[in-house]
């Protein structure tokens, strides 16, 4: 820490969240660039709804199965050097994408991303937890995940203004490009800890880490290489209530992600162009859902001090809202109605994203990147399902009934939230 910088106090934890948002918003750049182009690519291959479906599970399986991995590499090795090899990664699948000969090659291409990507919420989450004192990382995480709905939102836009011009492949040439840059930036700026940062005056280290009785700053007491005890997590109750929520968020989310430019286009009758704006609504109201989420959730700690309250309650207006209007948005008939619930359904099922990645920091302590990891693989397993589900049930004649599944998870969902999840018991502590 320099002196000019003690002398005059600082804000590098917010350039931290402002570098973490940016990554979140290229993220899902990312992902929803295969729903995006999908309407073009299926007619180029010929692939079948079923087809198309598996294809979009192939990135959620493999981003499944490798989210305890890539959590515990942020843990053992730092955020540092975890996010920047992620981007990096990225930048060569993206071009791989576009050189896709079929279906074999693209399943492997987007089972390849999933398994590179996998570490990278995870990871950030420990970074956040490192960066930011408790009753800042609610808000946090309802930033950085607005910024990644924000990525959603406008990806169909820019999608379409890109495809017009210069065709599907150019689409993921642009997100490597965009990857790679975020890799370089993030290296020259980014510390592991707030310690290691020349520019963090002592104000706003007291400020993240908190003082003590003699008004010494306290020490961040972070193990260099922390041995998760696996033991004791994979029977905590606590931890698989949080898997299990998450899961119910995640199974709607991929409709989203996934079906929703499909959705409009051929059962809504949605022109290319309309599609490219109306599909945008919804993952705007998702950016206004998380940062609203994080913001009340943290607003709610400080003024009532009672976690449990404040993380569960935003959490369960969020999935019943979300249920509620998944419902609605099934059974209108006039399309741009539809579009209107699914925005409304996409503003409460973002709102749970603050509590829902904030609970990892309150009960994983030094484990946080392996404990949200291992919540992100619980969503993500049952989201695989999602695509896959859809696009059977679709074929079979409903695009009602996809609606209704999703439904009765998010309630089922809120009941976990309100009898099983506590946020004031760690996922460390033997014995529950």
């Amino acid at each position: 820490m320099d002196s000019s910088s003690q002398s005059r106090g600082s804000h590098v934890r917010w350039v931290v969240l402002l570098l973490l948002s940016v990554m979140y918003l290229i993220t899902y750049l990312d992902r929803v660039s295969l729903a995006n182009t999908a309407p073009l690519i299926s007619k180029e291959y010929g692939f079948s709804k079923v087809t198309m479906g598996i294809i979009f599970s192939a990135f959620i399986w493999a981003y499944a199965l490798f989210q305890v991995p890539g959590g515990w590499l942020g843990d053992r090795l730092g955020p540092r050097k975890v996010l920047s090899v992620i981007m990096a990664y990225r930048t060569v699948i993206a071009v791989l994408t576009t050189s896709a000969m079929g279906f074999k090659s693209l399943w492997g291409i987007r089972f390849a991303l999933g398994v590179g990507e996998a570490g990278a919420f995870p990871t950030a989450t420990r970074a956040m937890q490192m960066w930011f004192p408790r009753d800042e990382r609610g808000f946090v995480q309802g930033v950085t995940h607005a910024a990644s709905r924000l990525g959603a939102a406008i990806g169909p836009p820019l999608a379409v203004a890109i495809m017009i011009h210069y065709g599907w492949r150019s689409v993921f040439y642009v997100i490597g490009v965009l990857s790679l840059v975020w890799s370089l930036l993030y290296l020259l700026v980014y510390r592991n800890m707030p310690e290691e940062h020349r520019k963090v005056a002592r104000k706003e280290l007291a400020r993240i880490r908190g003082v003590n009785d003699e008004g010494d700053v306290r020490q961040a007491n972070i193990p260099k290489r922390p041995k998760v005890p696996w033991n004791v997590l994979l029977k905590h109750s606590n931890m698989w209530a949080v898997m299990c929520a998450y899961a119910a968020y995640i199974y709607s989310l991929w409709f989203f992600l996934s079906w929703l430019p499909s959705y409009l286009v051929e059962y809504r009758k949605f022109t290319l162009i309309r599609m490219g704006f109306f599909a945008s609504l919804p993952l705007m109201a998702g950016v206004v859902g998380d940062t609203f989420g994080g913001w009340l959730t943290d607003k709610l700690l400080v003024k009532t001090n009672n976690l449990k309250f404040s993380r569960r309650s935003v959490a369960i207006a969020g999935m019943l809202g979300c249920g509620a209007s998944m419902l609605v948005a099934a059974l209108v008939a006039k399309p741009n109605t539809a579009v209107y619930c699914l925005t409304s359904a996409m503003f409460f099922l973002e709102m749970t994203i603050g509590p829902a990645w904030a609970v990892p920091m309150d009960i994983g302590s030094q484990f946080s990147g392996t404990v949200s990891g291992m919540m992100n693989m619980g969503g993500q397993i049952v989201g695989a399902l999602s695509p896959t589900v859809f696009g059977i049930l679709v074929s079979n004649g409903s695009w009602v009934a996809p609606f209704v599944v999703s439904a009765g998870l998010l309630f089922l969902g809120a009941g976990i939230w309100a009898f099983w999840i506590d946020p004031e018991q760690s996922v460390i502590d033997k014995g529950k």
